[in-house]
């Protein structure tokens, strides 16, 4: 058997638990109310992938440049570092001096990266760009 008298009789527990059974039967109910009022056509496109509406050709000979992965890297790092410079100025007050030469001297770092980024290169997006850089490049030496 069973004892009841383990379950908690606080507020808060039968809160908690009234509202993961609400979650769980909204999403039910969205998932029934779908397919039953959900269109059912047997189109010949379908089952086939599409993008913002747009059939694709061949996904799987997709060939991306290696400029998008290193935005998205690029983005990753300046936006953890934008993460790390909102909790320092949320505590400012009890970092004091040191917790601003700290910053600063982070700042300075993610200037010069940023620096470096540009001067190298790796956030030109059009190929006359990169084309003009080269030849510039050429001209030096």
């Amino acid at each position: 058997m069973t004892d009841f008298a383990s379950v908690p009789e606080s507020p808060e527990f039968w809160g908690t638990a009234l509202y993961i059974v609400g979650v769980f039967g909204l999403c039910a109910l969205m998932l029934v109310l779908s397919w039953l009022l959900g269109g059912r056509s047997a189109a010949r496109a379908r089952n086939e992938p599409f993008e913002s509406g747009v059939v694709s050709g061949s996904p799987e000979k997709l060939r991306l440049s290696a400029k998008f992965y290193l935005v998205a890297v690029f983005f990753v790092i300046f936006d953890v570092e934008a993460l790390f410079l909102y909790a320092w100025a949320v505590s400012l007050r009890e970092a004091g001096w040191m917790g601003f030469i700290e910053a600063f001297i982070f700042i300075s770092i993610l200037g010069a990266s940023l620096v470096y980024l540009v001067r190298v290169g790796a956030l030109d997006w059009s190929p006359q760009a990169r084309k003009a850089r080269r030849q510039r490049e050429e001209k030096q030496t």
